[in-house]
């Protein structure tokens, strides 16, 4: 570099910067992945997952992977310190070590983010801080003892304690997306009703519910093997200063595809990171009579 350019490069960048040009340093992510059954293939996942975050400009991603099933896992030691926000895309129930259960809690609790996707909630159901952090979450043998049922009555939220299974859900097919909290960051925009193209519709969660707010819910039909009834699709925990946002869609990559699940973990990403959602809805979003989907390359 000239002598003359070493002397304007300051000037440049201020100029820049008065212009509004100063560019803000991306929110550093991690998804965390692997030890998944068969049924939840996280090779599949995490690069889409990866894709999604990092196409708004607004993520830098990077991903750790736990050692394979039947691995030990003594020497599993993320840290979690260097990130604003961890995306679980992980099912196992054996314990992390003490050192690392320790330090992703206390990840959370001085206000790290948690985006719990899809079948990491089927993870630790022992594990009694995990799952206050997921709020909700299934199978694993979770039933009554795990927590109650979230069920919606009167235009209230009700916690129903009667006995039964902890997760399950019928057929893939699509299903009518409903907003319940419409005032909150992640769901402000969007409209009041969407349909989510095929996917698994889990119902019958519990867990223990402790600072839980239900962000949107979808009705469990009986007739496909359902609840019967409406069930939180999209919700937020708080964790000491932590915020979580966990989705139940998004099963495989073909379910991935759908725009209203797109859309919606970018935005509770964001705001499980920083607490606010500065992303516009996009045009394709899905309505209340037709789907929308995007191409996975």
């Amino acid at each position: 570099m000239s002598n003359s350019l070493r002397i304007l490069f300051p000037v440049i960048l201020l100029v820049i910067a008065l212009a509004g040009g100063a560019v803000a340093a991306p929110i550093q992510a991690m998804i965390l992945d692997g030890r998944q059954a068969k049924s939840h293939d996280w090779m599949t996942t995490t690069p889409l997952l990866k894709k999604y975050l990092e196409s708004t400009g607004l993520f830098a991603v990077e991903v750790v992977t736990a050692p394979p099933l039947g691995q030990d896992l003594s020497g599993f030691k993320p840290d979690f310190s260097r990130f604003a926000v961890v995306v679980l895309n992980y099912d196992d129930d054996q314990p992390w070590p003490q050192e690392t259960q320790d330090a992703f809690l206390n990840f959370v609790r001085k206000g790290g983010g948690v985006v719990v996707y899809h079948a990491a909630n089927n993870a630790f159901p022992k594990w009694q801080a995990y799952n206050q952090i997921i709020g909700l979450g299934g199978w694993r043998g979770r039933d009554e003892k795990s927590g109650p049922y979230v069920r919606f009555k009167g235009g209230k939220t009700v916690l129903d304690s009667s006995p039964g299974k902890g997760g399950s859900h019928g057929p893939q097919g699509s299903f009518l997306i409903e907003a319940w909290n419409p005032k909150h960051p992640v769901m402000k925009g969007l409209p009041a009703q969407w349909m989510n193209s095929k996917d698994e519709l889990y119902d019958r969660l519990r867990g223990p519910a402790q600072n839980l707010e239900v962000l949107a819910t979808a009705f469990s039909d009986s007739a496909k093997k359902g609840s019967g009834e409406r069930e939180p699709i999209l919700f937020t925990i708080q964790y000491g200063k932590g915020r979580i946002f966990q989705t139940v869609l998004g099963h495989a990559v073909a379910n991935m595809r759908d725009v209203g699940f797109i859309v919606t973990l970018q935005r509770g990403t964001e705001w499980a990171a920083t607490g606010k959602v500065t992303q516009k809805v996009p045009a394709d979003f899905p309505t209340a009579t037709g789907e929308s989907l995007r191409t996975t390359d």
